[in-house]
């Protein structure tokens, strides 16, 4: 018997140990460390603190209107202060949204021209992306509305939108996509991270059933195969054992015979999980249980015996000398 229909019940095949869904990677969270463990390189030695940002927003506004306070830096160290950057690559707006100092992070975004809002530093972050993580929507929405790229990708592959499905960020994920045209959105929706994951799919995996509302409400393709093995979301949902965002993506139309690289249908990956509820929901929505995959299985051969599957299938009418089929073991 083959292991395609089965597996573990991590979805992309990784380590067991580890949640399903969730990368073991760090990745852009070892951005966020507590404030006094992060060093924040050339702005540290500059004396720039999160007591201090207020101070230097102060001098570094244009058209305040407001009084010049009494120790001010020269235009050249105001410069310095707006154009540095830090050995992680961070400009000081970075550095803003990393110590969530939402009120100077906003008057940065006005200052600044588009082209400084989108430098990515070291780990390939633009603003948005950690404006996006720490679930400052209101910054998210300034960004945006200054013309802020939601096309960037990180050292993951991840846009902002991905960084928001996968992290659960409702509001951030509704400025992200609320204002966007169908033809400037749609490439991002679809984009694929280096794991080979659509925003469609990271939502999935984290059982994030509002998002994955949004993102079909703009459009967002319900088949889309992930990069690795050519999974849909349905198939994700169904390893996770996820029947929300199974009876959610169904509803919304989802392929229910959509098949793997390896010719897996959502049943069969239900059948060889022994998930006889969700194998149930998928033949009422109309599953070909008669599919075969690269093995030349069909989801009957992975049901090793199991009742509730079996009843499933159309051949509990069949009976030998009086008995059943079903349950029979030859």
């Amino acid at each position: 018997m083959t292991s395609h229909g089965r597996g573990e019940d991590d979805p992309l095949g990784g380590d067991s140990s580890t949640e399903p869904g969730l990368d073991p990677d760090p990745g852009p969270r070892e951005k966020f460390l507590p404030a006094e463990d992060r060093l924040d390189s050339a702005y540290g030695s500059s004396s720039l603190t999160v007591d201090s940002l207020s101070e230097i927003v102060e001098v570094c506004s244009l058209g305040s209107g407001g009084e010049e306070p009494e120790t001010s830096p020269d235009l050249s160290e105001q410069e310095n202060l707006l154009t540095a950057i830090t050995e992680d690559g961070d400009t000081i707006l970075h550095l803003a949204i990393i110590h969530e100092d939402e009120d100077f992070a906003q008057e940065l975004i006005q200052i600044f021209p588009k082209e400084v809002l989108d430098i990515q530093n070291n780990l390939y972050q633009s603003p948005l992306h950690l404006a996006t993580y720490l679930n400052l929507a209101d910054v998210v929405k300034g960004l945006l509305e200054k013309g802020a790229n939601l096309g960037l990708q990180d050292h993951d592959g991840n846009t902002p939108l991905h960084v928001a499905c996968q992290n659960g960020q409702i509001n951030c994920t509704s400025e992200l996509i609320r204002d966007v045209s169908p033809s400037k959105l749609a490439p991002v929706i679809e984009s694929q991270n280096w794991r080979g994951l659509a925003c469609l799919h990271l939502a999935a995996l984290n059982r994030q059933h509002q998002i994955m509302k949004l993102l079909v409400k703009k459009g967002a393709d319900l088949n889309i195969q992930e990069g690795t093995s050519g999974k849909t979301a349905l198939h994700l949902a169904v390893e996770l054992h996820d029947i929300t965002s199974v009876r959610l993506l169904l509803s919304k139309g989802a392929n229910v015979d959509a098949a793997m690289f390896n010719g897996c249908t959502p049943l069969h990956l239900a059948v060889g999980r022994q998930d006889a509820n969700i194998a149930h929901l998928l033949c009422q929505s109309g599953a070909d249980t008669m599919l075969r995959n690269m093995e030349d299985e069909t989801a009957l051969d992975l049901a090793d015996g199991n009742e509730d599957i079996l009843a499933l299938f159309p051949f509990d009418d069949i009976q030998i000398s009086g008995r059943s089929v079903v349950g029979m073991k030859f």
